[in-house]
């Protein structure tokens, strides 16, 4: 049987290709032909139309939407990007035995019938879609942002004595223009998931709008879900004459979702969101040092529990939107307590080795660099083979780390890059703290795993 399939995951970076891999490898195993695209960072190993011509099965595992147009009339199977990375070989079996298989029939993209398939899969996989499309924006302008304070912390102010134009240039790069596109990028995401190239249109402006009125993360989030929605019910719902359809979705759904969107942002949405908002960056302003400690080992004990699958991805989401408001504080937790659970898996293949098999021993040396790029994802294989004693070691890991970092006031100004942004000047706060929550972590999360791990012993 040939088979062939995407992958896709909202960073794009570790479970697309686990994914993949894990796959192809069962395919290979059963005696079958499998290719996989991964649309990741970018895209790669891509089906050419001769392949999925001849393919028997399409298998699609993503956590944000895909364009699925190419595969009209081919049998496929969708499944989660977190069941194809944690079981492979059962996604594989169900797949080839036609378990919750259909043909799929494509419509004309942005169109009704494209909207409805859209719609099944469900309102995380829109939510991971947004974030796909926001991650770029906040990555590049983070970052650059960051740079920008190695001039100085007001480097870029023209009337700062410590001005100068470089970091001018970055800041307005970084924060006045990526930076500034989060929102509306993350409404664009989630509306386009929901209702195809149609939910476009009114989910950027809800997101401009979210931003204009100062109802930030949430206030784009609801009115993207409102844009999508209501696109889909203007495409069932609205009849015209075939001779004029075109002006359908060129026009007519374009120009009423727009304008109603608008109306609901600016005099429903606004208001109370930007409250709510407010009242809730003030409350995260205000943590005092025993507060930040409970609530960074919270971060970490979600970031540890299932290692980039919704859990992971939804405090890590949300610590990332609050950078829009100026809360820097929970994104450093996030990535400390990330970098953890990998961190303390290769410092304790290294330290315990009896306790892991020989293929363990091989994954932990990878785990040295994925966890100090704040890759999460390299402690899923261990925590797939052992769950029962490497979960809970690796959640106490992350939970000492965020709760030193939120504890000790450390912030972060970049979302991502892991140790690798911390020679920038002035990007993480309390930098000393900072690399003692990590070091903490690494150390906990080692020594737990040597301690539930003790039935286990291997030569």
């Amino acid at each position: 049987m040939k088979i062939v399939g995407i992958t896709a995951c909202p960073t794009g970076i570790a479970h697309t290709y686990m994914a993949a891999e894990g796959l192809e490898k069962a395919g290979r195993e059963l005696g079958h032909s499998v290719k996989i695209e991964t649309q990741g960072v970018e895209t790669g190993n891509i089906l050419t139309a001769q392949e999925i011509q001849e393919a028997d099965l399409v298998i699609i595992s993503a956590s944000n939407n895909v364009d699925l147009s190419r595969f009209d009339g081919k049998k496929m199977i969708e499944v989660s990007i977190q069941e194809s990375v944690k079981n492979p070989q059962k996604v594989m079996k169900d797949a080839i035995s036609g378990k919750n298989s259909r043909i799929f029939r494509s419509a004309d993209n942005g169109g009704a019938e494209k909207t409805e398939q859209q719609m099944g899969a469900g309102l995380y996989k829109h939510l991971m879609s947004g974030v796909n499309y926001m991650l770029p924006f906040v990555i590049a302008g983070g970052i650059l942002i960051a740079f920008s304070f190695m001039f100085g912390i007001h480097a870029s102010d023209p009337a700062d004595p410590s001005y100068n134009v470089l970091a001018e240039a970055l800041s307005k790069i970084g924060g006045g223009a990526a930076f500034t596109m989060m929102v509306p990028m993350l409404a664009a995401g989630i509306a386009y998931s929901i209702a195809g190239r149609q939910g476009m249109c009114p989910g950027v402006v809800a997101g401009i709008l979210a931003n204009n009125i100062g109802a930030g993360f949430l206030g784009g989030l609801i009115g993207a879900l409102f844009a999508g929605y209501l696109t889909v019910f203007l495409a069932r719902r609205i009849k015209i004459p075939k001779a004029v359809e075109t002006l359908k979705g060129l026009i007519i759904i374009p120009l009423l979702a727009t304008g109603i969107t608008g109306f609901f942002m600016l005099f429903i949405v606004g208001e109370p969101i930007k409250y709510l908002l407010n009242a809730l960056t003030l409350f995260l302003h205000s943590l005092d040092s025993t507060q930040g400690v409970l609530f960074g080992a919270l971060i970490g004990i979600m970031m540890a529990a299932d290692m980039g699958g919704p859990i992971n991805k939804s405090i890590a989401t949300f610590s990332i939107a609050l950078m829009s408001t100026g809360v820097y504080g929970p994104v450093a937790a996030c990535m400390v307590a990330g970098m953890t659970p990998p961190l303390g898996l290769a410092l304790a293949t290294t330290l315990f080795k009896k306790k892991f098999t020989a293929d363990e021993r091989e994954a932990g040396k990878s785990c040295w660099v994925l966890g100090l790029s704040y890759i999460t994802e390299g402690a899923i294989p261990f925590a797939v083979a052992d769950p029962i004693h490497v979960i809970p070691a690796l959640m106490a890991g992350s939970a000492v780390a965020g709760a030193i970092s939120l504890g000790s006031n450390c912030a972060s100004l970049a979302p991502h890059g892991g140790i690798w942004i911390l020679p920038i000047p002035n990007v993480i706060t309390n930098l000393p703290m900072y690399i003692l929550a990590l070091a903490a972590g690494t150390i906990v999360t080692c020594l737990g795993l040597a301690l539930l791990k003790w039935k286990n012993s291997y030569e």
